[in-house]
């Protein structure tokens, strides 16, 4: 299996690493960016470079690629949000007028789509329950929805006879708006008789939704995993350059060894996110076995995000935990990214369900 990346995804990379950098080149230029409106600032230049074209016209693979580079400088974009999830179920389950309508307008940047589907005290079931569809509108309540102010359209989840079924609204809805604690914004949207048209044909979407949220799962864990990474080198680089009763702090061997740690969670998890990846980009692959790398892959963004995170504040010292240092911003994003694709409970049970989908092997001898 190969696991390297060609001169075109390469340079692909480096495109989103020179865009991003340049427009979040300091934590404060961000700090910046986040506490003004719409709350990220390299939206225009990344539909022009086609990076908001990618889910419907590239691979996971290169996705991917571009997710882990907003990663790296904690872009606020919401990328994965808008662009492959929402895009990426307008453009798998719209009818042929409404991908012609819309996903021209979502590449370049003109409509911002966002998916509302989580629902209070649901976890992260993707069935619709407290939001129903009835003659046309929608009643229910949708919980983090993330820049739900900022959208041009919503496409929501709501229960209809059969299932889940999902829907395009573009207004007749109230929104209570919080500053999320990575920076972002989310809210709870309140659908009273709101008008909705169906995304689709209509009917049951539930599979397409769960396949969706597991195509983002892996985009996330990419995006976790850039911001794993600096978060590291920070680190790293502080042990290096700190110093405490005249050496530097990298030649304590407890704190080295905690550096090292950080690495090998580091590692473990670009492993199973990578074979993540092949498994979502592999056109044979069934959305069973995408469901079941999106959370080996997303166990891994819990427990290594979790683990570099907070040694990565702690190894700093105090500078670590203030607001104009940004170690702590990496870490804040980092676990924010942990809860948005489900803690580790709730992916030990989708695999635990998958056991009996294996074969036993016999002890040998």
């Amino acid at each position: 299996m190969e696991f390297t990346i060609d001169t075109e995804q390469q340079s692909l990379v480096q495109a989103v690493r020179g865009l991003v950098g340049k427009t979040y080149d300091s934590s404060e230029a961000r700090r910046a960016v986040t506490k003004a409106e719409p709350g990220f600032a390299a939206w225009d230049q990344l539909a022009e470079m086609g990076v908001l074209s990618l889910p419907f016209e590239a691979t996971a693979a290169e996705v991917s690629l571009a997710a882990e580079e907003l990663g790296r400088v904690i872009a606020p974009d919401p990328f994965v949000e808008s662009i492959v999830l929402a895009g990426g179920l307008i453009n798998s389950v719209g009818t042929d007028e409404q991908k012609s309508e819309l996903v021209d307008a979502i590449a370049e940047g003109q409509t911002l789509p966002v998916l509302a589907w989580l629902e209070p005290n649901r976890g992260w079931s993707a069935q619709a329950v407290s939001v129903t569809y009835s003659d046309g509108k929608l009643n229910g309540v949708k919980s983090t929805v993330v820049q739900a102010d900022r959208a041009d359209l919503l496409v929501v989840s709501a229960a209809v006879d059969g299932g889940t079924g999902l829907f395009l609204v573009t207004d007749g809805y109230a929104t209570e708006t919080e500053r999320t604690h990575d920076g972002s914004r989310a809210a709870t949207v309140t659908f009273s008789d709101t008008p909705a048209v169906a995304l689709g044909d209509g009917g049951d979407a539930l599979a397409a939704l769960k396949h969706a949220l597991n195509l983002a799962r892996i985009a996330y864990a990419h995006e976790a995993l850039g911001a794993m990474a600096v978060a590291l080198d920070i680190t790293v680089g502080y042990l290096k350059t700190r110093k405490q009763f005249g050496v530097t702090l990298n030649k304590f061997q407890a704190l080295t060894f905690r550096a090292a740690d950080m690495y090998v969670e580091l590692e473990l998890a670009r492993s199973a996110i990578t074979w993540a990846t092949i498994v979502a980009a592999d056109e044979g692959s069934t959305p069973e076995d995408v469901a079941a790398a999106a959370s080996h892959a997303a166990l891994q963004v819990a427990r290594a995000g979790r683990h570099i995170a907070l040694d990565a504040i702690q190894l700093h010292g105090g500078i670590g935990m203030t607001a104009e240092y940004s170690v702590g911003h990496y870490a804040s994003r980092i676990l924010a990214i942990g809860q948005m694709i489900g803690d580790e409970t709730f992916h030990l049970d989708r695999l635990a369900a998958r056991i009996d989908d294996h074969t036993v092997l016999d002890p040998i001898g």
